[in-house]
């Protein structure tokens, strides 16, 4: 495809306004690490919630989006709507949390919580897991779309691609710190948004579609609308609807839905000014992400259908592309190619800036753990200021370097997806707990670390090769979850807990309260933080339920108004509202 004069000046114009703000910002940011990864803890709620929204919309997002809605329906977003309970669990109960513990990063948190030599080793293997080995899986999802997008819209090879979309970001990033990427997603997130929301028009009214009404009469559509599952497809049911709601949410550690907060989320509530500022901020975060957002993505791949009704159809329009690649989820770029010049470079800018806010936030995260919490940790305690902000920049490169030689190797959003679903299967109910049940331990943490990837190892990779009969993502999911959460709670009750000084330390700093700490609670002199009284817990996940209530009824509100019915719309608008008063009655009295 070739790109008119509009388009490239569109897009010069958004790589130069990046730059500039990664330079702009880079003195302050070089000063020492919490100003590199912590924005010197000043940062408001609504930077934040932005920025956590900015980097959840990667350019993979609406190719996986895509993905689903073409092979399940609308109904099939429930894989990742239900992590809004997450969501909403981490905004109403672990955002003040993690604000009051002042860790650097979260995995400093270890060496708060439990205590010897296996909580260093914990923190140090979890930052080389965490920030070197998943992250780089993650980018590399990221960086499979930029893949994708690179060769449907400007004929790229995967090198070229990658080469062109990881420089720039690279560059800001290391330079300008968190402060850098959070004003440079700002930047980006209305970019993106406007795009997306004025590309879905101009596809919609193409006249091969033939504007929204014809779109949803279509032959090829009419069986996708559905909010939930056809409860009489119980295979799809329970893998699309029940197994996300019942047990995914909770159970699996997911980037930017980790059950209690974590990864780059609980780096911006660790940057915030205060307690009410890293609520806000999630609460915002979760309300953009899952009510509003998704629509756009959900039109385009609905009009994929028409015009792209199976792969081969793909196959055939892009014969350029590696047929290896030529997925589902190529859909929503293949779409793109229908807009006009000036939109078509706008369009083009919102994906890239998507890709850099998501890379940006990863890297600068990434890097965040393997400085603080392995470098200066265990390899050189005693580095000044300024070598660490180098290491942090070289780490920067390194991270990007290594994410980009994987995404050529993988092939599907949808795949990658459930990879990260299935090694993080099984661990999400101990980053819950860990916070109020003294018994967890370091062991607990390993145990559900290394049992988690096994399993996922043995299903991924081993399995397919073993002959025996195939299993379903859901029922993997769900045998992860098993093995992985009795194997964990068997060694918390085997293994001692952390010693009780640091326990008594980690309970006066955070007051989490509940019968789960009332061994260590009684042994506070004079009961002199006692919370137990006034324990906040079951408000705070009443507040999470109707949260959720409110925020699904938003999105089906904006999901029936598109469909034209709008009695259904103005009813959920409603509970919408009474779901809202509700909860901020109770947020304001109780929390």
């Amino acid at each position: 495809m070739i790109l008119e004069k509009i388009d490239w000046i569109i897009i010069g114009i958004f790589f130069i306004t990046s730059l500039i703000i990664g330079i702009m910002v880079s003195k302050r940011a070089g000063k020492d690490t919490s100003e590199f990864f912590l924005s010197g803890r000043s940062m408001p709620w609504w930077l934040l919630g932005i920025s956590m929204v900015a980097t959840t919309f990667s350019a993979d997002t609406p190719n996986l989006v895509a993905d689903i809605v073409r092979k399940h329906g609308v109904s099939g977003n429930w894989i990742w709507w239900a992590f809004l309970l997450t969501g909403m669990l981490t905004v109403f109960l672990y955002a003040k949390l993690w604000r009051r513990s002042t860790v650097l990063t979260d995995l400093e948190f270890y060496e708060l919580r439990y205590s010897g030599k296996e909580a260093a080793f914990l923190r140090g293997f979890r930052a080389l897991y965490l920030g070197f080995f998943f992250n780089i899986i993650i980018m590399a999802t990221v960086s499979m779309a930029a893949i994708k997008i690179g060769g449907v819209l400007l004929g790229l090879s995967p090198i070229q691609a990658l080469l062109i979309a990881s420089v720039t970001t690279v560059i800001y990033s290391s330079l300008g710190g968190l402060k850098g990427v959070l004003i440079t997603d700002f930047f980006q997130f209305f970019m993106a948004l406007i795009g997306s929301v004025w590309a879905t028009i101009v596809i919609v009214d193409l006249p091969e579609i033939g504007g929204l009404d014809n779109l949803l009469s279509h032959t090829n559509v009419k069986d996708k609308l559905n909010f939930f599952p056809d409860f009489s497809n119980t295979d799809l049911l329970i893998s699309a609807f029940i197994i996300p709601i019942a047990v995914q949410w909770w159970s699996v550690w997911y980037p930017g839905a980790e059950p209690g907060g974590g990864g780059y989320i609980a780096q911006r509530m660790l940057s915030a000014k205060d307690e009410k500022n890293a609520i806000w901020a999630t609460l915002l975060f979760n309300l953009m992400h899952y009510a509003i957002r998704p629509w756009p993505w959900i039109l385009i791949a609905l009009a994929s259908l028409i015009i792209f009704p199976n792969v081969s159809d793909l196959v055939r329009a892009f014969p350029n592309v590696d047929v290896s690649v030529i997925k589902d989820d190529l859909s929503y770029s293949a779409m793109l190619t229908y807009l006009p010049p000036g939109l078509l470079g706008l369009v083009l800018a919102s994906l890239i800036a998507a890709f850099m806010s998501t890379i940006s936030t990863h890297l600068n995260w990434g890097a965040s753990y393997m400085v603080h919490d392995f470098y200066q940790r265990f390899i050189n305690p005693g580095a000044s200021a300024k070598q660490l902000v180098f290491v942090a920049r070289m780490s920067t490169a390194l991270l990007m370097l290594f994410a980009a030689i994987l995404a050529l190797f993988l092939s599907n959003a949808l795949q990658a997806f459930n990879i990260l679903l299935q090694i993080g299967a099984g661990t999400g109910l101990l980053f819950i707990l860990r916070w109020f049940w003294f018994r967890i331990n370091a062991w607990s943490e390993m145990t559900a670390m290394i049992v988690s990837f096994v399993i996922a190892l043995y299903f991924e990779a081993i399995h397919p090769w073993t002959g025996l009969p195939e299993i379903s993502d859901a029922l993997k999911l769900v045998l992860g979850v098993l093995i992985t959460t009795t194997a964990w709670v068997g060694v918390t009750l085997l293994t001692k807990p952390s010693n009780e000084e640091t326990l008594i330390s980690f309970y006066k700093l955070i007051q989490p309260g509940g019968p789960g700490w009332k061994k260590i609670r009684i042994k506070i002199k004079n009961g002199d933080l006692d919370n137990n009284k006034n324990w906040d817990v079951p408000i705070a996940i009443l507040c999470m339920v109707i949260g959720s209530f409110m925020i699904f009824f938003a999105l089906f509100t904006i999901g029936y108004f598109i469909y034209g019915k709008l009695k259904l719309a103005l009813m959920l608008l409603l509970l919408t509202f009474l779901s809202a008063f509700l909860l901020f009655k109770l947020w304001k009295k109780h929390l």
